[in-house]
This record gives structure tokens, C-alpha cells and sequence, in this order.
């Protein structure tokens, strides 16, 4: 089996993981060109009897920590960057990873143990410390546009729970341009294909030509949006999606948003 196939049906997931960590397209697809740089030079780093899909994201991890990639400066690094890193600074590297890696990876206790090299005892540490710090975020008003009234309603109770308004839900283009001309939402959650034929990336479009407001898109097929081929969503939800893996990027997606200074 050759390394590309082993690599390639994982590719998706790491993105969207250093995409999350970063808080930025660019950034993250950086870390994974450095990860396929890496592996082509020691291909060794896939363990023979190891999950790939672990030995991928703990080879991921290591360049994450590594502090000549982390502290590399750029000339001229715009303003939405000094902002996101002033943020990463207030949550600990390790407690975001541990974070991201089981509510937004789905990796087990365990697992994630063996991507960061620590004990299941550390990372469930870890994994709280990012917990307490996420959900001191000020609550945001919050639309969301899905088609599907089940998957809405569960989209809806789980915006509340986290103390967050939500200012409408709308099932089409159309109506989302009509709450956000009465509403401004401070985060957007949106479906891909919408009920009337029309497509969420457009009604996001529409939203984001007027305000800039940190998006996250759901779709049950990420691999036909995380190619790092084209600007993509740096935030996606899989479906089928647990509670726990939408708390944790909307609380990720407010986080890095520059502009949210009232709603983190």
C-alpha cells in the first residue's frame, strides 16, 4: 500500500482539525503541507501496526508543538492574526488539541492519550481545563439555515443550552436574507443544500457581503470541501453530528472570530 493511499482518505480531517486549531484556512493547511512534507521524508512516522488515522494526527500534534513552526513571523501579519494569537495565548495548546481531538475528531480517551503522548488521566485534565475556559464566552446571537426541521430543532436546543440567542432559522436563501436584515447574527450555522434547491454557501455569501461574521458550515459530505484547493470553511460540522462536537466549534468559531470582542 503506498503512502498516498494510506495519506489521502484522512486528508479531509486533518484540515479541518489544524484549521480549527489555527483558527484560519492558510494556517492550517500549512501545518498539513509540513505534515506531507515530513512523512514523504520518514514515512516510518505511520506506524506498520498502528491506526494510520492516530499515527497521522499524533504526527500532526508533534509539528503543532514544534516551537519553529508555531513562532514563525511573517512580514507585515494583518491584524485578525495578532488578534487570533492573543487568543490562542488565553487557552494552552494541549487543552485545545485535547478538546478538538474528542468533540470535534471523535477520537476516544484513549486515542487521543496516544496522539499527545499523555495518560488518559492528563488528557480528561486537559480536556476540562478547555472546557471551563470556552464556556466563559459572553452569549452571541446566532442564526441558523437548515432545511430540516429535526435537525434544526436539535441545532436550536443545543445554541440555547450554551446560553446563546438564536435570531431565526431559516430553511432557505431567501429567508436567511430576510432575518439578517432585521437581525445581526454574530455567528452563522448553515447547511450546504437548502430546501428549496438554493445553496447555504450562497445565502452565506449574501450574509457576508454586508458583515463579517464567523461561519460554520454542516454537510454530510466534508471531503468535497476540504480539498485545500480553493478558500474553504475553516469551521465544518459533520452529519451525523453529536451535541458535543457543535458546542465545541461554535465555541471555537466565536473564539477566533477577530470581531467578536462582545462575544468571547
Amino acid at each position: 500500500m503506498t503512502l498516498s493511499s494510506v495519506v489521502a482518505p484522512h486528508l479531509p480531517y486533518l484540515r479541518r482539525y489544524a484549521r480549527a486549531l489555527t483558527g484560519w484556512q492558510s494556517s492550517g493547511d500549512a501545518y498539513v503541507a509540513a505534515l506531507m512534507e515530513t512523512l514523504i521524508a520518514d514515512p516510518s512516522l505511520i506506524k506498520a501496526k498502528a491506526d494510520p488515522r492516530i499515527s497521522l494526527f499524533h504526527a500532526l500534534s508533534r509539528l503543532w508543538g514544534a516551537v519553529a513552526i508555531n513562532n514563525r513571523s511573517e512580514a507585515s501579519r494583518p491584524g485578525w492574526e495578532e488578534t487570533v494569537q492573543d487568543r490562542l495565548a488565553a487557552i494552552p495548546g494541549t487543552a485545545r488539541q485535547a478538546f478538538l481531538l474528542m468533540a470535534v475528531e471523535d477520537f476516544s480517551l484513549d486515542d487521543t492519550a496516544a496522539i499527545l503522548g499523555l495518560t488518559p488521566e492528563e488528557v480528561s485534565e486537559k480536556y476540562d481545563e478547555a472546557n471551563r475556559q470556552i464556556s466563559e464566552m459572553i452569549a452571541s446571537d446566532i442564526l441558523i439555515i437548515e432545511d430540516e426541521p429535526l435537525i434544526a430543532m436539535d441545532l436550536e436546543e443545543i445554541v440555547t443550552s450554551l446560553g446563546h440567542s438564536l435570531v431565526g432559522v431559516a430553511r432557505t436563501r431567501d429567508e436567511a436574507a430576510r432575518i439578517v436584515a432585521r437581525r445581526k447574527p454574530q455567528l452563522v450555522l448553515s447547511d450546504i443544500q437548502l430546501a428549496d434547491g438554493s445553496s447555504g454557501i450562497d445565502a452565506v455569501n449574501d450574509i457576508l457581503k454586508d458583515q463579517d461574521v464567523p461561519v460554520i458550515f454542516i454537510t454530510a459530505f466534508p471531503e468535497r470541501l476540504l480539498t485545500g484547493l480553493r478558500p474553504e470553511p475553516t469551521f465544518l460540522i459533520t452529519k451525523p453530528f453529536s451535541p458535543e462536537m457543535v458546542k465545541a466549534l461554535i465555541a471555537q468559531a466565536l473564539f477566533f472570530d477577530m470581531k467578536a470582542g462582545s462575544a468571547v
